[in-house]
């Protein structure tokens, strides 16, 4: 056939134009070329040649703003315009193939028009974004000349009587209408910016978020096809693959997504909700305030969701038109064809259904990515919500259990992400109705009444499904408890290990742990059941359905069943079971979610801290200012915010003069005040006093009479029953205030709270506490607090971070803290609550001279301080003496001295027993001192060989390239290696059991197929060889229900398997690990691994590694039946091969990193909150409202970005491998088409297999890759618990081998023929003293020498033997929670008679007896329900209770009152006068008596001998340590 433009068709003359040049349809069509080459001719130089920039000469992204009106629907339009133009395209080939000659007018124009199209919107994108929008002409001009040429070619058709049944008509037609839409576009473009024809064109400003750099996340300002490719990524994911992703490469999120925009949108629509509720004590719905503050974007994603559920029943209709259309002949010789033909044009369904698949799965991320983005966004308006709740919340709900912090953190951590996921969820809710209907309704147009049975086995097996989702809900409940009690054991385990260890009870305790991994055990399995049960159902119900539907149709159909009808109606199937295996997920979260509201609705409406009192958080600032008046770091916007906020301050004094009046000297009084904590019992009665102005006023009375009470009260934290508090104000002291209010914070008060309360930041910070760093003022008020000494022992000094709660703080070394907080703020008032409860004597009295007499009374200001020091009553300028709950006496102590003899006297006989207890104290800060530095010290040590997941991510970043292609490639492999170990310790049996399932399950899912492919192809006429095929169709389907079953069993039966063998050996390890593992590691670091790290084993690796294996068996299958169909498709595999490893290489890497910013900003955030619920009475004080908001919108911000980057990671990978997938159907398709020509009806059955599993790999292709994600994540959790299983054991076994050693060194050779011998070892904090004693149960390694008791060497016996005739009482009382009984005896070897004479001997007895249930009282965790000399005494009756014939007192009166330490030593000499007594002492004079004196310096014996000889050498170590004691 020749080619020519119009053809050469034989007796036409195709180029006569004697009718006129318009009535010749090929001119028409040479016409319709005019406009296409001239944008063509036009833009092609403009474009490659390219033009000098004007860009806006703001900084900013500026590639991704979007300057011109109509920009999305632009992008609509021409992506219509290009769908039209591969129609006309079609139609032209199609028809061309039905002419004698090769008309090129048919399909060149078309072709041109497509190229120009494309053309059209990349020189648009240009434009735009180089902002130079004078060269819009040529885009107007081409609109235009297109819509005129096509118009004539439209009224052309019309005169010759074609209308809207012929197919080109109708795309012409089309075509008119998207030229002059989009013509219109560009009419408004210039209309609106005053563009091309206009002399001043307008200036357009670029967003805010545009001009910010710190702005990363792109998404809103991107173009369309960016958007809905997320093409703007790239960078980032590409990036990941040189180096990690940091917080500063993520960057801020734009203001429309910020949780404070998000909060005010939310606050807007719950106020007016509160409004329009007559009830005011009916809280507002908070449901429809989440609608109208987020409704929107709720439709938009459902919106996007229905037309991809829509679009998706076009790939089954596609399949079934394909099989059906294969060998169809269509022959006509009619120029213009009908819609119907074309579409029975099996290569046109093929382009259809890729470009179908494609806009589905466009239309499907965009979905989920609204829904994911209005999530977050929801989250963050909540948490916004909540905290500024938290900030107003009355002190007596939290004082009196009414609001705990448990509930604050699971409002926060739970219910929170519970309304994220249901609005994650939510358009599933009404897509999946419309789903299941439209599929049924296609089922029964292909299959009749039979169909009605498949979709009916499928709603019977869908309530099972919920029903298994619920029982799973709760089986895990149950497994969390089981497994928080296990955790809390472990806990204790590892902190009392070192007296475990001395006792030789490791194995008894461990014995505990096991029981409870028990429970815990069977728990799991119960879900691994369930789980696997879940996953059966959903792998065997389309079986079920399919044989369900095939067979009846095969018995009761007359007509059979043909491969077109078949496959596509399995591919429906497969569609069907989608919504039904979410719906019982959906229900479940919209359960969960209703009871989130609830809580959340009842948490907003508790009550809050009183209107009335000037101390009203919300006054001088408050959210709404901080949008107004945001912050970062700039001098100038600083003033004006406090300029602002003294101002609020300021007008409230003039609004609210009841509170603020002038009561000359005295800055607060109270006149008849009576306050509660929120029962209607009052806590504070008749309280009339006054605070003088500029003096130190103590409240002194015991435990318990309310002075605390009293502070809190006065800063207007207590509910007023009666009376009124008044704060001294004058006008004009008012005015002043304002004038210097950036030289002094006087509205606030500095307070100090009796319970110490820090930030989980460095001790810097909590010091300054947000107030400027004056570098003069911070060192005296760190010498006044005695700070220097405990900040020189840290290792980043004042620079270190201190852990939540202060935890790697004595409680000493907190109070300090706390109280230099309030001495460095610069405030009028100070309010101090007890500082010196937990410091010894020289530290008060360091911190009462130099700081509250010296530093706050020479900067005149007015000091409040609770108090039990009554010898520091003399310093006080003005008494007030409490006695239950009302103030007893007021006046200066020699008021009360002479108006009130009795009291004075009282107080002067408290003061002297003080005085004797005091000696007692002194210390306690040395020991302080000691135990901070092990805690850090050991902690530093780990930190540099610190987890094993920080070797991946190389310290050296240089850009040294081989530096940086070593740790990629260490960063994105998945550690095979440990999942070899982790399949290893589930066993071997277990693994073969899964690998065969899985293949043997696979397998006969293809023979299904194969059958029915086999099956619909056969003759149709032969009906008994029809039926005949039924028997084995059951036979197969029957066997894939049953493996299905195997699989999921297995699966999940080997994750039990592996995570019980994997804790078990953990377990082991640890505890038979040797002391100085525990004194290198962490303890959170271990305790990791038992919770964090286990339950990842235990609960998250088996189903992704079902779904993992799922997955990818369901893709390699896939692509072995096209292959086996269509050979020629494996040419095509090796390019999407080659794209699909470079897609997931690169985002698993980029996922990895994301997931874990995610992870790593999560836990400051919660953190955050329950600080802030701690500290609320400080906060509140303080006046730092404002400023923990702004950390708080700071932080959940930080969350957000990385949350919606890791989304936006995962819509990334997605798109790309769903089109990849597309791609897949397209080849497939093709290659079928082109491969079956001729009469062999055979093949279409093949066909129809072929592309129904190209359609399964869309679908499974993204979970691959995520699942490889996700898996690799989840290794490392293996791979940790996995390094603490190469942990050395102690040697228990005691053989010590054929070593020679010296000569014997016996350091004690005890009699214990009735003699006593005491034993006492003394030295410097440092010296080694506590170590010789670990020697002596071998818990030290021996390099050299021996130890021998009794003529034996102890490194020869067993471990447990010696340290089983050993007992030792540690300096730290250790109990674990249970009974008294456990506590004494966990061996159960003793009688009762022996442990009630141990209590004796320990003074115990009698406060035993009086506790519920005597020995089998129950003891709390750390025994905490019994006072540190309680405790003391305790660990005293395990020893003797032992009645072993060598006791070490390892400093055991250390942390004991003198009363205790007398009844100590007493017993001592009695109860223990037949045994030899090793005395470790840091107070020499309780070694005086003893028979034998050891002196220890660093690690080494000085001296040795009785201690009245060694008292004689005047220069010796010994004589020295007496002297000083004295």
């Amino acid at each position: 056939m020749a080619l020519s433009f119009c053809g050469n068709n034989k007796g036409s003359n195709a180029y006569s134009v004697e009718n006129g040049v318009l009535n010749n349809g090929c001119f028409v069509d040479a016409l319709n070329l005019v406009p296409h080459v001239f944008l063509l001719f036009i833009t092609f130089p403009i474009l490659f040649i390219g033009w000098g920039s004007q860009s806006s000469k703001v900084q900013i992204h500026h590639n991704t703003w979007l300057h011109f009106p109509g920009h999305n629907l632009r992008w609509i339009l021409t992506f219509t315009l290009l769908f039209v133009h591969v129609c006309e395209i079609a139609e032209g080939i199609v028809s061309n193939t039905r002419m004698e000659s090769n008309h090129l007018h048919l399909f060149m124009p078309a072709l041109m028009g497509f190229i120009a199209a494309t053309t059209s919107v990349v020189y648009y994108h240009n434009i735009e974004t180089a902002n130079f929008p004078k060269l819009l002409l040529a885009l107007f001009i081409y609109w235009i000349l297109a819509f005129i040429t096509k118009m004539i070619k439209l009224w052309k058709f019309a005169e010759e009587s074609l209308g809207v049944k012929e197919l080109r008509f109708c795309i012409t037609a089309l075509l008119v209408v998207l030229y002059g839409l989009l013509m219109a576009v560009e009419i408004n473009v210039i209309r609106v910016r005053k563009y091309v024809f206009f002399a001043n064109p307008q200036r357009v400003k670029p967003p805010e978020d545009l001009q910010d750099l710190g702005v990363r996340f792109l998404q809103p300002f991107v173009n369309l096809l960016s958007k809905a490719t997320y093409w703007w990524m790239n960078p980032l994911i590409i990036g990941a693959h040189k180096r990690p992703i940091e917080l500063k490469k993520i960057g801020k999120l734009p203001i429309a997504m910020r949780a404070l925009t998000n909060y005010m949108r939310l606050k807007d629509s719950y106020e007016e909700q509160r409004q329009k509720t007559e009830d005011p004590e009916k809280s507002p719905s908070i449901w429809k305030s989440m609608y109208r503050a987020f409704g929107g974007s709720i439709l938009l994603s459902s919106t996007f969701r229905y037309m991809a559920d829509l679009l998706g029943f076009a790939g089954p209709l596609c399949i079934s038109g394909i099989v059906g259309n294969l060998h169809t002949n269509m022959t006509f010789g009619v120029f213009f064809m009908s819609s119907n033909e074309l579409l029975k044009n099996t290569s046109v369904l093929a382009v259809l259904l890729f470009l179908a698949l494609v806009l589905q799965r466009t239309f499907l991320q965009a979905s989920y990515y609204v829904t994911i983005e209005t999530g977050i966004n929801l989250r963050g308006a909540l948490l916004a919500m909540i905290y500024n709740k938290i900030l107003r919340l009355s002190t007596s709900n939290m004082s009196m259990g009414e609001m705990t912090l448990g509930q604050i953190n699971n409002l926060v951590a739970i219910e929170t992400n519970q309304l994220m996921w249901f609005l994650f969820l939510c358009p599933n809710l009404w897509a999946m109705p419309v789903q299941i209907i439209m599929g049924v309704i296609l089922l029964y147009y292909l299959l009749g009444n039979s169909a009605l049975i498949g979709a009916g086995v499928i709603l019977l097996l869908a309530p099972v499904q919920y029903l298994i989702a619920t029982k799973l809900a709760d089986t895990q409940k149950s497994t969390l408890d089981y497994s928080t009690d296990r955790l809390k054991k472990t806990t204790e385990i590892l902190k009392g290990i070192k007296l475990l260890k001395l006792y030789a009870w490791e194995n008894i305790f461990c014995d505990r742990v096991e029981e409870t991994r028990g429970k815990e055990l069977t728990s799991l399995k119960t879900f691994a059941l369930y789980t696997s049960m879940s996953i059966f159902l959903n792998a065997a119900i389309p079986i079920a359905a399919v044989l369900a539907t095939f067979v009846t149709h095969a018995y009761i159909e007359e007509v059979r069943l043909s491969p077109d009808k078949a496959f596509a109606s399995l591919a429906l199937f497969h569609i069907l079971v989608t919504p039904l295996f979410l719906l019982s997920t959906v229900v479940r979260f919209a359960v969960k979610a209703l009871v989130s509201v609830q809580k959340l609705s009842e948490f907003l409406q508790s009550d809050e801290i009183g209107d009335d009192s000037w101390r009203n958080g919300e006054m001088s600032m408050c959210l709404e200012f901080g949008k107004k008046y945001k912050y970062h770091g700039d001098v100038s916007m600083k003033r004006s915010y406090h300029v602002h906020s003294a101002l609020c301050w300021f007008v409230s004094i003039i609004l609210n003069p009841v509170v603020f009046v002038c009561i000359g000297e005295c800055v607060i009084q109270v006149n008849d005040g009576f306050f509660t904590w929120g029962s209607n019992l009052s806590t504070l009665t008749d309280i009339n006093i006054r605070i003088p102005t500029g003096q130190l006023t103590m409240i002194v009375g015991q435990v318990g009479c309310g002075k605390s009470s009293l502070l809190l009260a006065m800063l207007g934290e207590m509910q007023t029953i009666s009376g009124k508090v008044y704060w001294s104000n004058c006008f004009l002291l008012s005015l002043f205030l304002i004038l210097s209010w950036l030289s002094k914070n006087r509205y606030s008060v500095a307070y100090a709270a009796q319970k110490s309360w820090l930030l989980n930041a460095t001790v810097e910070e909590n010091i300054t506490f947000g107030s400027p760093f004056n570098k003069q003022r911070y060192k005296a008020v760190i010498d006044t607090c005695s700070l220097q000494p405990d900040i020189d022992l840290l290792p980043f000094g004042d620079q270190t971070e201190i852990g939540e709660r202060g935890i790697n703080l004595s409680g000493g070394q907190r109070q300090r803290i706390c109280v230099a907080r309030a001495l460095y703020q610069n405030t009028n008032i100070v309010f101090l609550d007890d500082p010196f409860s937990a410091l010894d004597i020289h530290l008060s009295d360091h911190l009462m001279q130099e700081g509250i007499l010296k530093f706050l009374q020479d900067d005149k200001r007015t000091v409040v301080l609770v108090t039990h020091k009554l010898q520091y009553l003399i310093h006080a300028d003005w008494i007030i003496a409490m006695k239950d709950g009302s103030v007893l006496r007021e006046g200066t102590l020699k008021d009360i001295q002479t108006h009130d003899v009795e009291l004075y006297e009282h107080w002067k006989t408290l003061m002297n027993r003080q005085d004797q207890e005091l000696e007692k104290v002194r210390l306690q800060t040395t020991l302080e001192r000691k135990t901070l530095r092990r805690a850090f010290y050991s902690r530093e040590a780990k930190n540099h060989i610190d987890d094993e997941d920080e070797g991946s991510k190389e310290e050296v970043e240089e850009d040294d390239d081989d530096n940086m292609s070593t740790t990629t490639s260490r960063r994105s492999k998945i550690q095979w290696k440990m999942c070899c170990r982790y399949l290893s310790s589930g066993g071997f049996l277990m693994v073969f059991l899964m690998v065969s399932s899985k293949l043997a399950k696979h397998s006969v899912m293809v023979a299904i197929d194969y059958w029915l492919a086999a099956w619909t192809s056969s003759n149709p006429h032969n009906q008994s060889l029809h039926r005949s095929c039924v028997p084995v169709f059951i036979i197969l389907c029957g066997a894939a229900i049953a493996l299905c079953l195997i699989t999921s069993l297995t699966v999940e039966f080997l994750g039990v398997a592996a995570a019980t063998n994997l804790h078990h050996n953990l377990l082991n390890k640890i505890i038979h690990a040797p002391i100085r593992f525990f004194d290198v590691t962490p303890l959170g670091q271990i305790l990791n691994r038992f919770s964090a790290d286990t339950n990842i084993i235990d609960q998250h690796i088996p189903p992704t590694l079902e779904s993992l294996t799922r997955s990818t068996l369901l893709c390699l299958s896939a692509i072995g039946v096209i292959a086996f169909v269509t050979p020629t498709f494996l040419i095509a595999l090796v390019p999407l091969a080659v794209a699909f490893y470079f897609i997931q290489k690169y985002f698993r890497v980029a996922s990895k990193d994301l997931q874990d910013l995610d992870d790593s900003t999560q836990l400051p955030l919660l953190c955050h909150f329950s600080e802030t619920a701690e500290g609320l009475t400080t906060i509140r004080a303080f006046r730092h409202e404002a400023r923990f908001k702004q950390r708080m919108l700071e932080l959940t911000d930080t969350n957000n970005t990385a949350y919606l980057f890791l989304s936006a990671a995962n819509r990334w990978l997605e798109v790309r491998t769903d089109y990849l997938g597309a791609v897949i159907v397209l080849t497939a398709a093709v290659a079928a088409i082109w491969s079956t020509s001729g009469p062999d009806v055979d093949q279409s059955g093949l066909v129809g297999l072929g592309l129904t599993y190209a359609l399964t790999v869309t679908n499974y292709l993204n979970w691959v890759v995520r699942n490889l994600a996700d898996l690799e994540v989840q290794m490392a959790a293996v791979k940790k618990v996995n390094s603490f299983l190469s942990t050395e054991s102690e040697n228990y076994e005691g053989s010590m081998g054929n070593k020679s050693f010296p000569d014997t060194i016996s350091i004690i050779k005890p009699h214990i023929s009735g003699f006593q011998s005491t034993v006492g070892i003394c030295g410097r904090t440092g010296s080694g003293k506590s170590s010789l004693s670990l020697a002596f149960f071998n818990m030290v390694d021996v390099f050299e020498g021996k130890i021998v008791i009794d003529g034996i060497d102890i490194c020869k016996l067993p471990l447990q033997t010696l340290r089983s005739r050993l007992s030792i009482i540690l300096q730290d009382p250790v109990l674990f929670s249970g009974s008294i009984r456990l506590n004494l005896d966990p061996e159960r070897t003793c009688t009762d008679d022996r442990l009630w004479e141990a209590l004796e001997i320990a003074q115990l007895k009698n406060m035993v007896k009086a506790l519920p249930g005597g020995l089998d009282a129950v003891v709390t965790e750390g025994g905490e329900n019994f006072s540190v000399g309680q405790r003391q005494l305790f660990c005293l009756a395990r020893a003797f209770v032992r009645k072993s014939s060598i006791l070490i007192m390892d400093e055991a009166t250390a942390s004991i009152d003198m009363a205790t330490e007398n009844i100590l030593q007493k017993v001592v000499m009695t109860a223990f006068a037949d045994r030899t007594v090793v005395t470790i002492a840091h107070r020499v004079h309780t070694i005086l008596t003893a028979d034998l004196v050891i002196v220890m310096k660093r690690g080494s014996i000085m001296e040795y001998g009785k201690p009245e000889i060694l008292m004689e050498q005047e220069d010796g170590l010994f004589a020295s340590f007496v002297k000083a004691d004295m």
